[in-house]
């Protein structure tokens, strides 16, 4: 690590340059604890695997957001709030309609959450009213958000919500327009559970830079949106579903890795900042996957993976790379007839749960983030006019 000496009013302080901020910590946080040496994930100290075993998504929103598990009034209350705040304004609607067909379903939900602001933005951030709203409308109408883009972009009118449906159920009737089988809409309310919340990754770190500057919860949301979209942090679980079709089949899974290690090519779906193991989310979702191959068909590629993870263990397992939370859960969506540009706008429906959870917990001890750095330019250059240039 480079090290530096800046001058400040006191006295010349060394500082240790960490590219990314890695390892760095910038905030105290009560939201999300990962052991990543035992593979051990906790929203507000619950085990993730209870969660998604007995929770459902929008008590483990609730969770996230205000610290406890709600009473069962507390919930239906929440549960009917979202219910009644799922539609979108016909002027959102009609905005999306002017979106271009060929852009990317991150781009507009980025765009259309922004849009929110317009509507119900007054930087009430001191009011609790004004957050409860604002966490219910965000809840509430960003999935509408991604399943509407997803049929407008198809020529045709969105589907408004049914309340009779619960939330991920209504969320893939609105997708598919059909409505899902109670399997479907239960495995995939789990999958919502195992993405809402993981420490401080970009797009969270993003929005808690965002919160600090006290701006609405609409931009807020945006600006995590925009950071997800990068390759770099969503979207590896589409490429995950690319890796496998180049591989072909099982028996290629071994040439396959081979020559992608001699290459130094990334092997998506596999390693991860916090594990050194295998990521619980993914084992997890390996299980769901299971459980709808065996009720709707098996997916060719499943088969691809496993053969995958078995010849990844000995190459490399003793470096701590395992499969993560990317590895099976295309393979779970695709299972449930969701377009594979649709991966990551599904992460985000997901991660607004944790992304509000950062957003209010940074208003309760809030400092504006202003990071130094290190300065590699030049120094002390002359001005030369524009003909002598």
């Amino acid at each position: 690590m480079e090290e530096f000496k800046i001058e400040n009013n006191q006295e010349p302080t060394s500082i240790e340059l960490r590219p990314g901020l890695e390892g760095v910590p910038v905030t105290q946080s009560s939201i999300c604890d990962i052991d990543g040496i035992k593979g051990d994930l906790k929203y507000r100290g619950y085990s993730i695997a209870e969660l998604a075993q007995k929770s459902s998504f929008l008590e483990t929103t609730f969770l996230l957001i205000w610290g406890n598990l709600p009473t069962a009034s507390q919930l239906r209350e929440f549960e009917n709030q979202i219910q009644m705040h799922r539609r979108l304004s016909f002027r959102v609607r009609d905005m999306m309609k002017c979106f271009p067909e060929s852009g990317h379903p991150m781009d507009a939900l980025q765009s259309s959450a922004a849009s929110l602001g317009l509507f119900y933005s007054r930087r009430a951030i001191d009011d609790p009213k004004y957050i409860y709203d604002a966490v219910v409308r965000l809840i509430a109408k960003i999935p509408t958000m991604v399943a509407a883009f997803q049929l407008i972009r198809k020529g045709q009118d969105p589907i408004q919500p049914r309340d009779d449906l619960p939330y991920s159920a209504n969320f893939l009737y609105m997708l598919t327009e059909k409505e899902p089988d109670p399997l479907a809409a239960r495995v995939f309310d789990r999958c919502l559970i195992l993405h809402a919340e993981h420490s401080l990754n970009a797009s969270t770190f993003s929005a808690r830079v965002t919160a600090s500057t006290l701006t609405d919860p609409y931009a807020v949301i945006a600006s995590a949106v925009g950071t997800l979209a990068g390759p770099l942090h969503g979207g590896a679980n589409e490429d995950v579903i690319k890796m496998l079709q180049e591989v072909q089949t099982p028996d290629l899974a071994g040439k396959y890795l081979d020559k992608a290690i001699k290459s130094k090519q990334k092997i998506m779906g596999f390693g991860h900042r916090e594990y050194k193991v295998k990521d619980p989310r993914a084992s997890l979702l390996q299980s769901f996957a299971e459980e709808l191959f065996a009720r709707f068909g098996k997916d060719e590629m499943y088969d691809v993976a496993k053969a995958l993870e078995a010849e990844a263990s000995p190459r490399l397992g003793p470096k701590g790379i395992y499969p993560n939370v990317d590895f099976y859960s295309g393979l779970v969506y695709r299972k449930l007839g969701i377009p594979r540009d649709l991966f990551t706008p599904i992460f985000a429906i997901s991660r607004v749960a944790g992304w509000l959870a950062h957003w209010r917990e940074q208003l309760s001890a809030n400092r504006i983030f202003r990071p130094t750095q290190i300065y590699k330019g030049e120094k002390d250059r002359n001005w030369e006019p524009l003909e002598d240039r």
